[in-house]
């Protein structure tokens, strides 16, 4: 009897660290992609050019765990980085620890509450109608929720760039972030931020976000006067049914002091699917209302994607297209607009672009995916939209493509996912 209690003792005492890290996990995916793509001419006189990438689209890792505290109550983490796999004319790619989805929260009957860095309640909805992308060359942050302008202005809680000139790779809204112009991106992940997931009712889920108002400024001249105050609300309500075939959402953001001061950015949309068996359907339709001094500029996206399913993969397409951002605008605010033009490019109005992917990928596993396909944007004499994460363009200065040169690219992919 003795021996049998001590080696339960001696199990117990082993089992009890396993138990204890079986809280917490690794996880995480890496997507390399292998592709020849081309700028086409510019009419900025830049000649076309076609060259070999690999990529690493949107390759991260990180920790999560949990603690159960009774009752049905629950603490939770997650710390998530991004992870550059590669290096592009010869400069290391750069993550900041936790650049991605991270937070730490309570989860309940009540719902899900978290603070931290986090995809906003408008991007989530992407899940809902994303379904017609082999690797990363598709709508979803290359056309959809990105709806970015040239200009020389700071924007007191966004990065432009993607559809403006110059700025970093991919936009930001973190509160720091600050670069020109009308417009910012709607779809990026926000940080000094609160969230709200309610429970899912009947497969209805409201979700609600705030970013707080870290950055607001005063005046220098010692009066008092507030120079910025910016802040943001995001929420959406969604619904699945049918065993998930059907899906639908819809969101709305406001964003405030984003482009001008005492304004406040908006904007709505509606995404949603259905799986007929044979094959997935999904739409998504968005505006944003971006307010200048003296008007506002108004931009509209939408699109359609399709998934076929064959054996253990699948056939992705999808055709996206942002149509002209409409208005003008004049007047001058110091440090926050420009002096007034085109609500798209100054002194240009032609600012849309269209966006259209074909591909095939085959599920090995439930961890392993592989993929190839073809892929292309057909910019507008004003815009300059390109994928996250491509190559940079001619001397490495930008990711961005030279005005109006269209981007295509054939390409092969492998993704693995992962977790202890």
């Amino acid at each position: 009897m003795q021996k049998k209690l001590l080696a339960a003792a001696i199990a117990g005492a082993l089992a009890a660290p396993g138990a204890a890290l079986a809280q917490a996990e690794v996880y995480g995916f890496v997507s390399m992609a292998l592709g020849k793509f081309k700028y086409s001419d510019s009419t900025a006189g830049v000649p076309s050019v076609s060259k070999w990438d690999v990529a690493s689209g949107g390759s991260n890792v990180g920790v999560r765990g949990r603690e159960s505290l009774g009752g049905g109550l629950s603490a939770w983490f997650q710390v998530e980085t991004n992870a550059g796999m590669e290096r592009s004319n010869n400069v290391a790619h750069t993550s900041n620890f936790a650049s991605r989805n991270s937070a730490l929260g309570m989860q309940g009957n009540f719902g899900n509450f978290f603070v931290g860095q986090w995809t906003t309640p408008w991007s989530d909805l992407d899940a809902l109608w994303g379904i017609g992308t082999v690797a990363t060359y598709g709508p979803v942050t290359s056309i959809i929720g990105r709806r970015e302008t040239t200009g020389v202005a700071p924007n007191p809680n966004c990065a432009n760039t993607g559809s403006g000139v110059g700025g970093v790779p991919g936009g930001s809204c973190d509160s720091v972030e600050a670069t020109g112009g009308v417009g910012h991106p709607f779809w990026k992940r926000i940080s000094n931020s609160i969230h709200y997931q309610s429970p899912v009712f009947g497969g209805a889920q409201v979700k609600v976000a705030y970013q707080t108002n870290q950055d607001k400024a005063v005046g220098a001249s010692g009066t008092g006067a507030i120079n910025a105050d910016p802040s943001m609300w995001s929420g959406a309500v969604s619904w699945s049914g049918m065993g998930g075939r059907a899906r639908i959402g819809a969101a709305y953001d406001a964003h405030k002091d984003f482009t001008s001061l005492g304004n406040t950015d908006t904007g709505w949309r509606v995404t949603g699917g259905y799986n007929f068996g044979f094959a997935d359907l999904g739409l998504a339709y968005e505006q944003m209302t971006y307010k200048t001094l003296t008007s506002d500029c108004d931009a509209t996206q939408w699109g359609v994607a399709l998934a076929v399913p064959i054996g253990q993969g699948a056939i992705r397409a999808s055709y996206s297209q942002a149509d002209d951002i409409e208005g003008t605008y004049t007047g001058a605010q110091t440090a926050v607009n420009t002096a007034g033009g085109s609500c798209g490019a100054v002194g240009a109005g032609d600012n849309g672009a269209k966006q259209w992917n074909l591909g095939y990928d085959y599920r090995f596993s439930k961890r392993t995916t592989a993929g190839f396909g073809y892929a292309m944007i057909k910019n507008d004499p004003a815009a300059v939209f390109t994928w996250s994460g491509l190559s940079s363009s001619q001397g490495g200065q930008s990711v961005n493509p030279p005005a109006v040169s269209d981007v295509e690219i054939f390409f092969i992919s492998l993704l693995h996912r992962f977790e202890t």
